[in-house]
C-alpha cells in the first residue's frame, strides 16, 4: 500500500493489457494525476495528449485533460474506472502549451488540474459543449453617401463616431466595439438605417498583406526608440528579454507598435498583456489605428462566449494580435512571435488567490520556451526586473525624453500640517486647481480609496460599524445607501441610529472618492466633475465611455483611484493632485515603499503629456520623510538603486527568494500550530519567519496566519517547499486548516 498526498492506493506490478490507460488532470485541488481506462470502442481514433475527455469522479462527471498514455498500469485493471466519452472537437492543448502549463504548475507548486482549469475557457470546462459560432464583423455599406454621414453626425454624434470607426477599420467585432465604449443601441440604430451590415469573418490563418499597415499613423522614431526596435528585430529568432525603462510619455507604445510590425510582417502572432481592463480600450484604439489586422481581446469585461471566441481565434491562427489581462498568457496562439508586457511592474499581474501565478514571470518562461523575444515596458521597473537588467540578464533600454515637446512634470510636496484644510484639500491645492480650470485645462485628483467614507461611527459613544466576519470597519457607499465590507463583500443597510446607545448622531469618518466627488462639485460648481473607480465603471463599456468623454474635454475635473494612474493619455491634464501617500511610508511590508514610489510616479505621468507643462502636487503629513525627498528630488532611478542596496544588505528579494505559506481556520490556534509544525524541519540555506498573524488577522470569519520561507537560491527554496508539501500529510493539524503556497509573493497583506 502506498500513500500519496493523503490518498491510499493499492500498488501492483505493471500488467500488460490490450487496453489503453490514460493519466488525466482533473480540476480539483489535489496534487496528483488520475488513471482511467480507455475502452476499445472509444479508441477508434488514436487518443492524443492534451485531449479533453469526460470521466466519472466521485458522484459526478468532469472534463479532464489527458497528460500521459500507456498500454499498462501499476494498478489492478479491474479497479480502474473507464473514460465515459471523448470530447469530439479540435479544441485541445498543443504539446507546447501542455509543457508550458505543466512547468507553471511545477514552479508554483500548485495542483495541476487547477492550473488547467485556469488555462481553459469556462465554456470548454463544461460537460455540455457550447455552440461555437463563427465571429461576426460589422462593416459600413459601400454606397453610403457623405450627406447621410453628415446627417447622422448632426443628430447622433455617437452613432456618427461608430460609423467612422467601422469605415476606417474595414470592419470590427462586437467585442472590439464594446471595449471602445459603444453599445448595442447605437449598433442597432445604424443597422436599422441600413448604414451598416454584419457578416461572418473568414476563418483562415492570418497572413500579412502590405495594406494591413496604416502608414499615415506611423511616427518617426527618436534615436533611443530606433535602437530598441533595431535590437528586437536583430534578435527576432531567439529568446531575448528587453526591459524598456521609459519615463511616462516617452513613446513606449510607438516602440511596441514598430516591433509588432516586424513580427506581423512574418505572418506571426503577437500577445500583448496589460495589467487591467482599464488600459485595454486605449491599447486597442492605438493598435486599430496602426494595423488593419484581426485583433482579439481577452479580459473580464467580456462574457464567456466572447472569451471562448478569442481562445479559438488564437488557436486557429486567425487572430494576428491578442490583447488581454493576466490570464491571456494561457491563450493557445498558433504561431506566437512576440510577447509584450506593458506596465510590467504592476501588482495586478500577480493573481492573489487560487493559482497564484505572476503573468509577467510566466510570460518570460513562455518566451524562453518558444525562443522568441519579450518586451517588458514601464516607467517604474519592478526591483526584480531592474536588478536583472543591471546584471545583464535582460537587455536594458532607457527612454529619458518625453515625445514631442512635452516636458516632465515637476512634483511639489505640500505639508498639510501647515495648511488650512477643506474637504481634504489644502488651500494651496485649491488655488492651483482654480488656476488650472481658469486656463481651460483639466485637473486630476487622485485618492486611492473608493466609496464615500472608509467607516462610520457614533458621535456619542464612539461605536464603529465593523464587519463581524473581518473585524474591520464597513465602507460607506452613500450612492447605494449601503455599508460594504471591501474584504469579504458582505453588505448591510446604514443603521438609522446607533445600535449601542441609540443616538442618531452617526457620521462618516474619513473620505473616499464618492465623497470627494461631491465636495469638489460643490467647490467648483461651474465645471464638470467625473469620478472613475471600480464603482462608477461596473457596467459594460462604462470605462471606455468615461475615458472618451475625458479626452473630449466634456469633464474638467477628474477624480479617481489607481485605475487612472497608469497608461492613460490625457493631453489637457496639466495638474495632478495626490491626496494621500502617507500609509506606505510606515508599512511593515518591505515592498510598500516600492509600490508607493511606482504609483506616485505613474500618476504624476498623467500631467503635461502634450505641449502644455504639467505640475504634480502631493499632500503629506510627512513631507520631510527621506523616501519622499529622495523620490521627488532624485527621481525613481536613484530611489530604486538606493532601495536595491538596502535590499541586498538585508538579504531581501531580489537578492533572496521567498515562499509564503498561508493558513486559515475557524479558531486562531489551528493555523498557527499547523504552520509552526512546518518550522520544525531544518533546510540548508533556508530560513523561516513566523508563523505570525496576517496583516488582516480575520477575514470572512477565518483566522489567518503567515509563514515565510526564505532561501539564498531558487533551487534551495523549491526543494524545501517540495519536502514541506510532502510532510504536510503527516501534520496533525492539516485536516483542521485550509492552506496554500505563494511562490514569489508580492503583497504580504493578503
Amino acid at each position: 500500500i502506498s500513500t500519496t498526498f493523503g490518498f491510499t492506493m493499492a500498488v501492483f506490478l505493471a500488467i500488460p493489457s490490450t487496453d489503453i490507460y490514460v493519466q488525466v488532470a482533473i480540476p480539483v485541488p489535489m496534487r496528483q494525476l488520475f488513471t482511467y481506462k480507455v475502452p476499445a470502442e472509444l479508441n477508434t481514433k488514436t487518443i492524443t495528449l492534451g485531449e479533453r475527455v469526460i470521466v466519472p469522479f466521485g458522484s459526478r462527471q468532469v472534463i479532464a485533460i489527458v497528460l500521459s498514455i500507456d498500454e499498462s498500469t501499476e494498478y489492478a485493471p479491474e479497479k480502474i474506472k473507464s473514460v465515459l466519452s471523448r470530447v469530439s472537437d479540435s479544441f485541445n492543448f498543443s504539446p507546447t502549451l501542455l509543457n508550458f502549463i505543466q512547468r507553471c504548475s511545477d514552479y508554483y507548486h500548485h495542483p495541476i488540474g487547477d492550473v488547467f482549469q485556469q488555462a481553459l475557457p469556462v465554456l470548454l470546462r463544461q460537460i455540455k459543449q457550447p455552440d461555437v459560432e463563427l465571429p461576426q464583423i460589422w462593416l459600413t455599406k459601400s454606397d453610403l453617401s457623405n450627406e447621410e454621414q453628415a446627417t447622422t453626425a448632426k443628430r447622433s454624434p455617437k452613432q456618427a463616431e461608430l460609423l467612422t470607426m467601422l469605415k476606417q477599420h474595414h470592419g470590427m467585432t462586437w467585442s472590439e466595439l464594446l471595449t471602445l465604449g459603444f453599445n448595442k443601441a447605437q449598433l442597432n440604430a445604424l443597422e436599422k438605417k441600413q448604414f451598416i451590415y454584419s457578416k461572418t469573418r473568414t476563418v483562415s490563418q492570418f497572413k500579412w498583406q502590405d495594406q494591413a499597415l496604416q502608414q499615415e499613423n506611423k511616427l518617426a522614431l527618436s534615436p533611443e526608440q530606433a535602437i530598441i526596435v533595431a535590437t528586437v528585430k536583430e534578435m527576432q529568432s531567439q529568446f531575448s528579454c528587453h526591459l524598456v525603462d521609459g519615463i511616462t510619455g516617452s513613446g513606449k507604445t510607438e516602440v511596441y507598435l514598430q516591433a509588432i510590425e516586424q513580427i506581423l510582417a512574418k505572418s506571426q502572432q503577437v500577445l500583448v498583456l496589460v495589467p487591467e481592463i482599464g488600459l485595454t480600450p486605449q491599447t486597442l484604439s492605438r493598435f486599430e489605428q496602426r494595423f488593419n489586422v484581426p485583433i482579439s481581446l481577452h479580459h473580464s469585461g467580456l462574457n464567456d462566449k466572447e472569451r471562448l471566441q478569442t481562445w479559438l481565434e488564437a488557436q486557429r491562427g486567425t487572430a494576428a494580435i491578442v490583447i488581454g489581462t493576466r490570464s491571456a498568457i494561457f491563450t493557445p496562439l498558433h504561431d506566437l512571435g512576440l510577447i509584450i508586457v506593458d506596465e510590467e511592474h504592476d501588482a495586478s499581474f500577480k493573481q492573489q488567490d487560487s493559482f497564484r501565478y505572476h503573468a509577467r514571470d510566466i510570460a518570460i518562461l513562455r518566451a524562453r520556451q518558444l525562443d522568441i523575444p519579450i518586451i517588458l515596458g514601464t516607467a517604474t521597473p519592478s526591483f526584480e526586473s531592474l536588478q536583472n537588467a543591471l546584471t545583464g540578464k535582460y537587455h536594458y533600454h532607457q527612454l529619458r525624453k518625453r515625445a514631442g515637446n512635452a516636458s516632465t512634470a515637476k512634483i511639489t510636496l505640500i505639508d498639510v500640517a501647515q495648511q488650512q484644510m477643506e474637504h481634504g484639500l489644502s488651500g494651496t491645492l485649491k488655488q492651483a486647481i482654480k488656476n488650472t480650470l481658469a486656463r481651460g485645462e483639466q485637473a486630476l485628483i487622485f485618492l486611492n480609496r473608493r466609496g464615500y467614507a472608509p467607516a462610520i461611527n457614533c458621535q456619542e459613544c464612539h461605536w464603529v460599524a465593523d464587519c463581524q466576519r473581518c473585524n474591520k470597519p464597513y465602507t460607506l457607499h452613500q450612492g447605494q445607501r449601503l455599508l460594504i465590507c471591501h474584504h469579504c463583500g458582505s453588505q448591510k443597510r446604514i443603521p438609522p441610529q446607533c445600535p449601542s446607545c441609540g443616538s442618531v448622531r452617526i457620521k462618516p469618518i474619513g473620505q473616499g472618492t464618492e465623497q470627494l466627488e461631491e465636495k469638489i462639485s460643490s467647490l467648483f460648481p461651474d465645471y464638470s466633475t467625473v469620478r472613475i473607480d471600480r464603482d462608477s465603471t461596473r457596467k459594460k463599456g462604462a470605462l471606455a465611455k468615461l475615458l472618451t468623454e475625458v479626452s473630449n474635454k466634456e469633464h474638467q475635473l477628474l477624480i479617481g483611484t489607481q485605475m487612472l494612474a497608469k497608461g492613460h493619455h490625457f493631453p489637457d491634464v496639466t495638474l495632478v493632485a495626490v491626496l494621500d501617500v502617507d500609509g506606505a511610508l510606515f508599512s511593515y511590508d518591505f515592498r510598500a515603499a516600492e509600490h508607493m514610489a511606482q504609483l506616485l510616479v505613474q500618476v504624476s505621468g498623467r500631467a503635461g503629456r502634450a505641449s502644455k507643462p504639467g505640475r504634480v502636487m502631493v499632500q503629506s503629513n510627512f513631507p520631510e520623510h527621506p523616501l519622499l525627498q529622495d523620490l521627488v528630488n532624485n527621481g525613481y532611478q536613484h530611489f530604486a538603486k538606493q532601495a536595491l542596496i538596502e535590499r541586498q544588505q538585508a538579504l531581501l528579494p531580489p537578492f533572496s527568494f521567498q515562499a509564503l505559506f498561508r493558513a486559515d481556520a475557524n479558531y486562531p490556534s489551528y493555523p498557527e500550530k499547523f504552520l509552526r509544525a512546518m518550522t520544525e524541519m531544518p533546510f540548508e540555506g533556508c530560513q523561516f519567519a513566523g508563523p505570525v498573524p496576517a496583516a488582516m488577522e480575520k477575514k470572512a470569519g477565518k483566522f489567518r496566519f503567515h509563514l515565510i520561507l526564505q532561501a539564498k537560491s531558487r533551487k534551495q527554496l523549491h526543494q524545501a517547499v517540495f519536502k514541506l508539501i510532502h510532510q504536510s500529510t503527516n501534520n496533525e493539524w492539516q485536516s483542521k486548516v485550509r492552506w496554500s503556497i505563494d511562490i514569489d509573493p508580492v503583497d504580504l497583506s493578503w
